[in-house]
């Protein structure tokens, strides 16, 4: 099936399924620009509240093209001082330079949520432009055809146009003026006029030689009149040198209107007069009807974006050029941005260039290979704003090495519908004044809910029908909801690509659907029928109240109407009592969060960060095709979006977007939600599933709430779990809440390296059983282990670093370590290729430490120069009883000189063999075990070898012992030994 995908057009009422026509085709030419820009200035015009920057990257400064299959041409930066030269005075040609320099360094300015991206990213360096398609009204009108998803995926994209052709000559050869860009939220319609700005900014747009960019949103704020060179003056001071000649020049200028759904024009003479004066005082709204009927500055050229529901409201014969835009239709197009934004010099921030470069490069590959295996996201990444957030997920998961971590996985989704939703108000000409967030958190919201508690991530048609339109009464709901299925409809749900449900729809990232439930949720917004009215009644009653009750207080001075009073006051117990039905509402939010916080049919499934990962990496290996739907579905991150949702940052942002919580509501739920959390989290629960609990404290952001829930935790068992830097900085920063000491923390098989031992550093210290085993952990890591110890605050007393590769030089800082530490009583270091040399370095030290009571040597190539050496230095020891010394290299000699040792004599117990002369050893069953557990992990025919020795010593003990309690007990040990040896030579072990 080909990735690419139909272009997305205005949508008219209709069905559902005429709603799946979506991405334009990979076959049809394309435009990439690569456009450089300069240093960014000083602070200027005041235009584009809201910028979506979802398909701007950064590169070194440079121009190049890339026009479909076509070679590579460069692009000079041409001067526009031959357009100035047309200018009557130098003042007017200093002032547009100002001009240029101010709205240069206005469009350069990144929010907070791009300087992740290191410090050499600027959104006006570099930027990936997406698909412009060529369109007309009559198309616009057209019902859009009921298609599967694989037509529409086949089908190309034709008449494609790049930006700076926009104002070409049409079909018929007359010069366009006027022209429509559209296209539904996230396309990337305001971040590509604002690349056509710094275009002209930087000489790269000579056609004109004025831009002047107009935000309708602030437009649509004034009513008072004012004529159009005031309100240029207004909006840019800097041009008042330019003023006069507006009008009565060649001067050629192009005014920029963005968001024109924000404003309500009327092309009725009635409703808006003609007006050709710039002089004349108007309201806003008539000068840009003037303008566009080029009754005002008819030799202007005038761009205008716009949803795609308001298309309609320019009559066509003022539009020269309708365009579309289509989003990356391609996936070399969504390569190209990912292969630029995640390539960035510093993008990582770390130090080392080198190590960080790879593994961007490597993030990279497996992203490119997955959107060509994995049409769903390469369907998602359509939109450029989704491609943003991919990103910035992935930025996340990989580069997060501060602690607390800068970010939550809630903060990125709300800022990223921040971006794309923010003063956004779903239509402008509605009296509701609903804005556009608000509306999808009831809607969306709704059917992304029902889909998490039935666990189902495919709907139908017929759920589109049963969620959207089975409550519209009125013909403002259903106007509503129109401007709702074309302009916004496909930024949440997408037609699904898996085979056999191509009639059905899917979030466009799963983890949308999570976040918008969740959303659903905090907000209020499930309530019974008897709930919602009850809510109504009670708002309408306290509202009347306070006006009667003035009222009331008057009369009943003047007139013995007493028992008026006493009516109203009876009246007004129902308020009161709502609101004590409200706060039950809160304690059924906490309720339904802790529910499925600890679902225990989700306790061992991957662990939320790594399902994200998955998701958007795909898996490596064998696997099921990654459109094919998991037997039960995951909904994880539901609980833990509820708990960052109610964090006050992540509140701030959605009150911007309309989506109000107050304090109280958060802090009432928080409180309901204490308990039952906590007496789950006590319960014992699995690695992956403790390791979202804890990003769930993370998410929640509420220090006290978490310090509370922490200091139940007294053993933390992560074993297992991918311990990602990301996964270390939220354990360190949650347990960095408290100052309580852990009884024991399993970190075995986690992936550690260095850097995760420097994140981790202050948990280490607190915690008293410390298992490292199985994490590669070498000599530099075990500098840091040398540190971790003799730090003052140390409490290690249990240490396990079996099945690291420490080596001679790992064993030098850990004897370092042996010799200042105070606190360490138990030393595992089974199979650390320590040799002789490194076991030597160790009994070296052991003189200096003072409480060391067991040291586990096994499995290190030990000779027997070496294991007497040490069993010679732990007989001195004053605390060492214990020396575990099986699976080295000894020899019949050394093992009976290591058997002649006893408890009551020597001190010290050397654990070599099964056998303890003629008699079993005590310790025959904790040496197997040991042999167990580490098997998968240690040379088989190596295991093999020791088996049969042992196996041998045994039979050999056992006949020269004469007591039948001991032949039996050797018998049953041989038992033991003989099948595992078995096991192991079928391979089954």
């Amino acid at each position: 099936m080909s990735r690419a995908m139909q272009c997305q057009s205005c949508l008219p009422w209709g069905s559902w399924t005429q709603l799946r026509r979506s991405l334009p085709g990979s076959s049809g030419t394309r435009s990439v620009y690569l456009c450089a820009a300069s240093v960014p200035g000083t602070a200027g015009s005041t235009f584009l509240r809201k910028i979506l920057h979802a398909s701007s990257i950064s590169l070194p400064r440079g121009s190049v093209r890339y026009q479909g299959g076509s070679h590579e041409r460069s692009i000079q930066p041409r001067s526009s001082g031959h357009g100035l030269s047309q200018l009557r005075n130098v003042a007017s040609s200093d002032a547009i330079k100002k001009h240029q320099k101010s709205l240069s360094a206005w469009f350069s300015h990144q929010p907070n949520e791009e300087r992740q991206f290191g410090p050499s990213f600027s959104l006006d360096a570099v930027h990936v432009d997406p698909v412009i398609r060529e369109s007309s009204l009559e198309e616009i009108l057209k019902p859009s055809p009921d298609l599967t998803i694989q037509n529409q995926l086949q089908q190309p994209c034709s008449q494609v146009i790049s930006l700076q052709n926009l104002f070409d000559v049409d079909a018929c050869g007359r010069q366009v003026k006027n022209v429509v860009l559209y296209g539904t939220v996230g396309t990337g319609k305001s971040t590509l006029i604002k690349k056509m700005v710094v275009d002209w900014c930087h000489g790269l747009l000579p056609r004109f030689e004025l831009v002047i960019p107009f935000s309708c949103e602030d437009l649509s704020h004034s009513h008072a009149p004012i004529s159009l060179r005031r309100l240029i003056t207004k909006k840019y001071q800097h041009l008042r040198d330019v003023m006069p000649m507006l009008g009565t020049s060649n001067l050629k200028v192009l005014f920029i209107l963005n968001g024109l759904e924000r404003l309500n024009l009327d092309f009725r003479l009635a409703g808006t007069e003609l007006c050709c004066d710039p002089n004349e005082p108007v309201p806003p709204s008539a000068i840009v009807v003037n303008l566009l009927r080029k009754y005002l500055l008819p030799e202007a050229s005038i761009i205008v974006t716009t949803r795609p529901s308001a298309v309609r409201r320019i009559p066509g014969k003022y539009v020269g050029r309708y365009a579309e835009i289509c989003g990356f239709s391609d996936t070399n197009l969504q390569k190209m941005y990912f292969q630029m934004r995640l390539s960035q010099p510093g993008c990582s921030g770390e130090n080392s260039v080198s190590s960080s470069s790879g593994e961007q490069e490597n993030l990279v590959e497996m992203l490119s290979r997955n959107l060509e295996r994995h049409n769903q996201i390469a369907a998602a990444c359509f939109l450029p704003s989704y491609c943003w957030l991919v990103c910035t997920t992935l930025h996340f998961l990989y580069f997060t090495r501060t602690v607390p971590p800068s970010q939550t996985l809630t903060g990125i989704y709300t800022s990223f519908l921040r971006l794309n939703f923010s003063g956004e108000v779903l239509d402008s000409t509605d009296p509701t004044n609903i804005s556009m967030m608000k509306y999808v958190a009831k809607m969306v919201g709704k059917l992304a809910y029902e889909g998490v508690m039935s666990r189902k991530t495919c709907f139908s048609e017929d759920d589109l029908q049963q969620c959207f339109e089975v409550e519209m009464k009125t013909e403002s709901e259903l106007n509503l909801l129109e401007v709702f299925r074309s302009d916004v409809f496909r930024f949440f749900l997408t037609p699904c690509v898996q085979p056999g449900k191509e009639h059905t729809f899917v979030f466009t990232i799963p983890a949308m659907q999570e976040y918008l439930a969740a959303l659903y949720v905090v907000l209020g917004e499930k309530k019974t029928l008897a709930q919602r009215v009850g809510k109504e009644l009670s708002e309408v009653i306290g509202k009347v109240s306070e006006d009667v009750a003035v009222v009331m207080s008057i009369i009943s001075k003047v007139l013995p109407l007493r028992f008026l009073p006493v009516l109203f006051n009876l009246l007004k117990i129902f308020p009161r009592y709502f609101s004590r039905l409200s706060s039950k509402d809160r304690d059924a939010i906490a309720h339904t969060m802790a529910e499925e916080l600890f679902k225990e049919e989700d306790y061992y499934n991957d662990d939320v960060l790594d399902q994200i990962n998955s998701s958007i990496l795909g898996m490596e290996g064998p696997m099921h095709h990654p459109d094919e739907a998991h037997d039960d579905e995951v909904f994880e991150l539901f609980p833990i979006f509820m708990g960052g949702i109610l964090s006050r940052r992540n509140r701030a942002i959605l009150e911007q977007l309309g989506c109000s919580i107050k304090n109280l509501a958060a802090f009432e739920i928080a409180k309901a939600m204490k308990k039952t959390v906590i007496r789950n989290s006590r319960k014992g629960l699995p690695p992956s599933e403790l390791m979202d609990y804890l990003f769930f404290l993370h998410e929640f952001q509420n220090e006290r709430f978490t310090a509370e829930a922490i200091r139940s935790l007294r053993t933390v068992n992560l074993s297992s779990v991918r311990m990602t830097p990301l996964k270390c900085s939220v354990l360190a920063s949650v347990m960095g809440t408290t100052c309580h000491e852990v009884e024991e923390l399993n970190l075995t098989s986690c992936n550690l390296d260095t850097s995760s031992l420097k994140i981790l550093f202050p948990v280490l210290l607190r915690c008293k059983a410390l298992h490292l085993q199985l994490n590669s952990l070498g000599s530099d890591a075990c500098k840091d282990i040398r540190d971790l110890l003799l730090h003052d605050k140390c409490v290690v007393s249990k240490l396990r670093l079996a099945n690291n590769p420490v080596g001679e030089q790992g064993a030098q800082y850990l004897a370092e370590a042996l010799a200042g530490n105070h606190s360490l009583t138990h030393l595992s270091l089974l199979h650390t290729t320590l040799g002789d040399r490194g076991a030597e370095v160790i009994a070296q030290h052991l003189a200096e430490n003072q409480h060391l009571q067991e040291l586990n040597l096994g499995y290190n190539s030990l000779t027997d120069a070496a294991a007497l050496h040490v069993v010679e230095v732990a007989k001195k020891h004053a605390t060492l009883d214990k020396v575990h010394l099986y699976f080295n290299d000894i020899s019949e000699d050394g093992k009976q000189a290591l058997h002649s040792l006893r408890m009551d004599r020597d001190g010290v117990r050397a654990l070599v063999f099964l056998t303890a002369g003629t008699d079993v050893s005590d310790y025959w069953s904790h040496i197997l075990n040991v042999v167990q557990r580490n098997l998968p992990f240690w040379d088989r025919e190596r295991v093999r070898q020791h088996l049969a020795l042992i196996l041998q010593d045994l039979e050999s003990s056992r006949r020269q012992t004469a007591n039948p309690w001991r032949k039996a007990k050797f018998l049953r040990v041989e038992s033991e030994v003989k099948k595992m040896l078995g096991k192991l030579q079928h391979g089954t072990l």
